[in-house]
């Protein structure tokens, strides 16, 4: 920084004699000024007040000359009207007297008004204005009369002649009457002028004066404030520049006095400040520079690095460290910056016993400072001096209302300056928004993570697939969610064991599946059992329960539980384990819980689907097998019978003798319907149960079956082996129900079956070349075919569009399918 010489500074006695002299000076010349400037002033708005009037009174005669002539213009249109209608008699002569007589009394109404500033103008105004009214009423109103009446007096001359008297004589007045506004116009124009010559005399002389008086009052401003301001001006820019010894003599009296000391004494204030800013400049970089750390969402360890450094560096600490309290009252290591940074290993804890600052962080929650100077006292400054410690601050790091840790800085050799607490809550401030972004991101990312797994378990539960597949899923998702090494889920059985229905490890060990466990010892499933809600196991420790060795075994070090409770009763439980030394987070029973929920309704899901299917499966087995005793009632008794009577009638007919000819013939009319009755009986039967489905299998019964529809039928079956009997007679209905369909409704000319068999399914494929259009929805026989496809594990399928034909797909299977599993 460049030196300058500081001149000798005058003594102050002058100045105090002079206190307030400069401020009266200018007030002095202030006012002479304002006074001249005032007068002249006052003569400028006397000049103006009297140009103002006299161009009021020049408007006013030049209105007044308008009107008068005006009012004129109109008296003689009256007279040239009159005379011209009395003369010749044609209407439109009157038309100017017309519109002349219904503007005259305004005219001479302004005329009066605009004249009443003169009273000799106005006494003309009135003899004009009365002269002009006697002219309508006396003569010209009159005189019209006699003329439109013929009179032949108005006509003549001497009529006419007075009314040119009477225009002559106004004429005459209003001559005299413009001739002298003219005369006023012209005396008032005088008048203007000479007040005009008076302003411009006014204005010039005060303008010189005012001039004179500027100059003056200018060059003494030029001397007294204008040189020093410059003087301060050139020293302000050498202070702005950088120099910041600059400094003004102080010669000046009064204000320029006080501007000259209060300017020394900024300069002295700015040289003392300047390490401060320094220093201040210095701490705004470091709090950017960490700001941008925390936008960055650096990860928490090399935040907590930066940041320690960041400090030490800036508060001029030996020793910087940051730490993290735990719940049990322990402190750990999480960074450390400065000269003995590596002297205690990342993540070493300690007990937060000895009076420590961070120990006071730990108990008060606010900012802690020890000073182990020789006169200090205290069990604190005693450790601070064994540790060679001069000074010492603790600042608390709060993560959204609770204590997550403290900063501390350590000085040897000289205290730590006071402010360093307030510095310091700069950056823990930063801190904990860093440790609150990353737990609010690690959060969000839990939850999206959840959300995603419950949305897959929630997908597979509406797909309804086998409860087994879901176990898997949910068991896996737990785990993974959870971050745990093994995940479980348990069925309780009746004789207070359980057993395992799903497994998933991290790590390569086998999990009994399948296996059944006694609840005794130590477990979560017996835990879940008792209490009816989730449960922990911290450790496993020596317990000889069956799950208990079973999870020492694995190496587990804790569990936690929840149970699966579907339709108010316990079902199972599912499990997640670690081997790792912490414990599960507080959360991880309400996270299990939203997909025991999922594992609740899939189960129940699962046990309705069974049931329905097994009471369908059942009435329509009881409906099969009530269609084949009735057939086989049928058969075997009011069948046999009818045959029976049928023979003995035939037997009876041979024994009547051969003239009976009636008796012959009314017996040939009764074993004829005989026979039509034994045949109505037998296509019942058929269509109850055929008995060929029985006996020949399904391809003779769907032969039988295309050989008496009434449409053409295109048979094809690929195979004549026997199948299931259930499968027969499904696939015998469905053909058959198809047929009666496409006979009633299709006005079809072709129908076309197809069976195919695997060693899995039947396959039908049944076409016709109808009109289309099948509903499903609302056809009684359509749905209760898809009932029975359905009970037997099968699918059906209806492709309908006008126009084009109607399509039934079937797939049957020929081990019956499986039923879903909710065990």
């Amino acid at each position: 920084m460049s030196t300058v010489e500081r001149p000798s500074v005058a003594a102050p006695a002058p100045a105090a004699r002079l206190g307030g002299g400069l401020t009266a000076r200018m007030l002095l010349a202030s006012g002479l000024l304002m006074l001249v400037l005032a007068a002249t002033f006052a003569v400028l708005l006397v000049a103006v007040a009297d140009l103002r009037a006299a161009a009021r009174a020049a408007r006013n005669s030049e209105e007044v000359l308008a009107t008068a002539n005006e009012l004129e213009r109109l008296v003689i249109d009256l007279e040239t009207g009159v005379r011209g209608f009395a003369l010749t008699r044609e209407e439109h002569f009157l038309e100017p007297w017309q519109a002349a007589r219904g503007n005259v009394p305004a005219r001479a109404a302004a005329l009066e008004r605009l004249s009443a500033g003169n009273a000799e103008q106005a006494r003309t105004a009135r003899q004009i204005t009365q002269a002009a009214s006697a002219y309508v009423e006396q003569y010209a109103a009159p005189l019209l009369e006699a003329a439109r009446r013929g009179d032949p007096a108005a006509r003549s001359v001497a009529a006419t002649a007075d009314g040119k008297r009477r225009v002559d004589a106004m004429r005459v007045e209003f001559d005299a009457f413009t001739a002298a506004e003219r005369r006023l116009a012209q005396a008032q124009q005088g008048r203007s002028d000479e007040a005009a010559r008076r302003a411009v005399v006014a204005a010039v002389g005060g303008l010189a004066v005012s001039l004179v008086l500027v100059l003056v009052f200018a060059g003494y401003l030029t001397r007294a404030i204008v040189q020093p301001v410059l003087r301060s001006a050139q020293m302000a820019v050498r202070l702005a520049g950088g120099n910041l010894s600059t400094r003004m003599p102080a010669t000046g009296a009064a204000e320029i006095g006080q501007l000259e000391r209060a300017f020394n004494e900024m300069a002295d204030s700015l040289e003392r400040n300047r390490d401060d800013l320094a220093a201040l400049a210095t701490e705004q970089a470091a709090l950017r520079r960490v700001a941008t750390f925390v936008a960055r969402g650096i990860s928490p360890d090399e935040l907590f690095a930066r940041v320690t450094e960041e400090v030490g560096t800036l508060l001029g600490a030996d020793v910087t460290t940051m730490v993290r309290f735990d719940s049990g009252g322990r402190a750990e290591l999480v960074a450390a910056a400065g000269e003995e940074a590596g002297a205690i290993p990342a993540a070493t804890t300690w007990e937060l016993e000895e009076p420590w600052p961070t120990t006071v962080v730990w108990q008060t929650r606010r900012s802690a400072r020890v000073d182990a100077d020789e006169d200090a006292s205290g069990r604190a400054a005693e450790l601070l001096r064994r540790a060679g410690v001069r000074s010492s601050v603790a600042s608390p790091i709060v993560v959204e209302g609770r204590l997550w840790g403290a900063m501390v800085v350590s000085r040897r050799a000289k205290p730590l300056p006071s402010g360093t607490e307030g510095r310091m809550a700069d950056f823990t401030e930063l801190v904990a928004m860093a440790i609150a972004n990353a737990e609010a991101r690690a959060e969000l990312r839990r939850m999206a993570e959840e959300q995603a797994a419950l949305r897959r378990v929630a997908t597979l539960v509406a797909q309804a697939v086998s409860p087994s597949v879901v176990f898997e899923a949910v068991t896996r998702e737990v785990g993974l969610l959870c971050d745990a090494d093994l995940a479980r889920m348990e069925r309780y059985e009746e004789d207070e064991a359980v057993t395992g229905v799903a497994a998933w490890s991290r790590v390569p060990v086998e999990l009994a599946v399948g296996t059944r466990f006694n609840l005794d010892g130590l477990s979560i499933a017996r835990g879940v059992r008792q209490r009816g809600g989730p449960v922990r196991v911290d450790s496993f420790g020596e317990d000889t329960g069956a799950i208990a060795r079973e999870a020492q075994a694995v190496g587990i070090r804790s569990s936690v539980g929840c149970p699966i409770v579907v339709a108010g009763r316990l079902w199972g439980v599912i499990a997640a384990s670690t081997k790792r030394e912490e414990p599960f987070p507080e959360n991880t029973e309400a996270q299990i819980a939203r997909f025991t929920e999922l594992v609740a309704t899939a189960i129940a899901n699962a046990e309705s689907r069974a049931e329905l299917a097994a009471s369908r499966a059942r009435v329509v087995a009881a409906a099969d097998e009530t269609r084949r005793r009735l057939e086989r009632d049928l058969h075997d008794g009011a069948q046999q019978r009818l045959v029976s009577l049928a023979l003995r009638l035939r037997a009876t007919a041979t024994t009547i003798p051969p003239d009976l000819r009636e008796v012959h013939h009314e017996l040939a009319g009764v074993g004829s319907e005989l026979d039509e009755t034994l045949g109505d009986l037998r296509e019942l039967s058929r269509g109850i149960h055929p008995a060929i489905l029985s006996e020949g299998g399904l391809g003779p019964a769907l032969r039988t079956l295309v050989r008496r529809s009434s449409v053409p039928v295109q048979l094809q079956v690929g195979t004549e082996a026997r199948l299931p009997e259930r499968v027969e007679v499904t696939a015998y209905y469905v053909v058959s129900e198809a047929l009666t369909n496409v006979a009633k409704h299709a006005n079809a000319s072709a129908v076309e079956v197809d069976v195919d068999t695997d060693d899995k399914l039947v396959r039908l494929a049944i076409r016709d070349d109808g009109v289309g259009g099948a509903d499903p929805a609302r056809g009684s026989g359509l749905i209760g075919l898809k009932d029975r496809v359905e009970v037997t594990g099968g699918t059906l399928r209806v492709e309908s569009r006008p126009g084009e034909g109607t399509s039934l797909l079937v797939e049957l299977p020929i081990d019956g399918g499986q039923s879903p599993d909710a065990s």
